[in-house]
């Protein structure tokens, strides 16, 4: 049995601070090649010079923010950051996260403040709909005055604080945010020709996985996100990008982190961004992404309505043994013998298979006929996906003319199959690139003898 490595450093719960200084971290309107209207963007003091880059479209301040080196265990401070009671509490004051409380949560905090429901929905619509994306009791226009105070002594808007944002050459942009802790994460926003607007969100500061052709899992796992700090990158796309690219239409779970592994923050992240009332997004227009933890799978598919992509990647268990350490402990029997049960009390339901091609790796005519047989009877779709390169990579792309191939066979063995082109990749911003591993970084396993010969090429 494998282990997925994870560096961890126990800290007790008390030994957290409980006040820290407000982070200046929000990018100032002077940065911006393109002015954006947003209230999240705040002036910033003089002392933070705008950096710019002549070789990339981008939008920067200097901060005092840095990425720590040592990797946390989240053992005794889920309550820190809001995983015993589901309601997230942010540093400043021990207020109460807004956008960590589903509706319900929000409703029975108003009224145990000794206020109406209706005071609960018309600050979740402020929250979240409207086109207003509250950030502050002063944005809160047409509510009680005594209600506007009462959330600026108990309550916090923000979980983020807007870091960069950078443009690629075919619009694609990556947010980076600063998290209370000093952490940073990323967010890619994929604007399309058509009226699919997809945000990109992470679930969690870098990733336990270590998935040998992903940049993410160089990091290791830093900590979970929490259901407010996963929200608000939704709630950050549509204020800043709406006018530029239009409605933000899809999320997809796919940044950073192994969605499943912070099940309980992901399952309430997409409650609140489901409600009718405030996000509304459309339960098949959420997609949350998965190694294969088949446990926490098998909890998703009983409650949630959200779509499921499973990241398979490749066709025999001795490859995702080695490119995906998951496998060691879910094989790929186990994991589609899973979503074969499951999947019978799910109606008009496929999952997305996505896998990503590696040249001489698991891109065959042997793998694609495995591939085919592999997922016969189960209700799915199948992205082929172009390995996206990063520093310190064994990994080359297939060619064009291979995954083609590779496709059209995939379409003869009556499979519903589509090639997905890289996005964002210029800017780190693409499937697999995003993060920053730093000094201390999770360890490349070792090459299967027979993959050798297609590892030096790479080099």
């Amino acid at each position: 049995m494998g282990r997925t490595w994870m560096r961890r450093i126990l800290l007790r719960q008390n030994s957290l601070p409980l006040l820290k200084p407000p982070m200046a971290c929000l990018l100032t309107p002077a940065t911006l090649q393109k002015p954006i209207s947003s209230p999240f963007l705040k002036p910033s003091p003089p002392t933070l010079a705008p950096l710019a880059s002549s070789h990339r479209r981008s939008l920067s301040t200097a901060t005092a923010c840095s990425l720590p080196d040592p990797l946390v265990s989240l053992d005794g401070i889920s309550s820190y950051f809001g995983g015993d009671d589901g309601v997230g509490t942010s540093n400043k004051g021990l207020k109460v996260l807004l956008k960590g409380m589903t509706y319900d949560e929000l409703e029975k905090w108003v009224q145990s403040h000794g206020y109406r429901p209706g005071q609960a929905l018309m600050l979740w619509k402020r929250l979240y709909g409207n086109g207003i994306w509250a950030h502050h009791s002063d944005q809160l226009e047409g509510l009680n005055k005594d209600f506007k105070k009462m959330l600026s002594e108990n309550a916090e808007f923000k979980a983020l604080s807007l870091k960069q944002v950078i443009t690629a050459a075919d619009g694609t942009r990556k947010i980076l945010f600063t998290l209370e802790d000093g952490l940073v994460i990323e967010t890619v926003v994929i604007p399309s020709d058509s009226s699919r607007n997809t945000v990109c969100v992470s679930s969690q500061v870098g990733c336990a996985m270590n998935c040998q052709f992903c940049y993410t899992g160089r990091m290791g796992l830093r900590r979970h996100l929490t259901a407010a700090e996963i929200v608000e990158q939704a709630v950050f796309a549509r204020c800043l990008l709406t006018n530029e690219v239009g409605d933000i239409t899809n999320v997809v779970f796919m940044g950073m982190g192994e969605p499943l592994q912070n099940i309980d923050n992901v399952l309430k992240a997409t409650d609140i961004m489901l409600h009718d009332q405030g996000l509304h997004f459309s339960p098949r227009k959420i997609t949350v992404s998965t190694s294969g933890l088949v446990p926490q799978l098998r909890r998703f598919l009983k409650t949630s309505n959200c779509a499921l992509a499973v990241s398979l990647n490749a066709t025999t268990d001795e490859v995702r043994n080695w490119i995906m350490p998951i496998n060691r402990k879910y094989n790929i029997g186990l994991l589609l013998q899973t979503l074969r049960e499951e999947l019978r009390f799910k109606n008009n339901y496929k999952v997305l298979f996505e896998y990503v091609m590696l040249a001489g790796v698991n891109d065959s005519i042997e793998d694609a006929r495995r591939l085919a047989d592999l997922v016969r009877g189960i209700p799915c779709k199948i992205n082929l996906l172009s390995f996206n390169p990063h520093g310190g990579s064994q990994f080359r792309p297939t060619s064009d003319e291979k995954m083609i191939e590779f496709r059209n066979l995939l379409a003869e063995a009556g499979c519903v199959v589509f090639l997905r082109s890289s996005r964002g990749d210029d800017q780190m911003a693409a499937c697999g690139q995003l993060g920053n591993p730093g000094a201390i970084q999770a360890p490349l396993l070792r090459v299967p003898e027979q993959f050798k010969m297609a590892m030096e090429v790479s080099v």
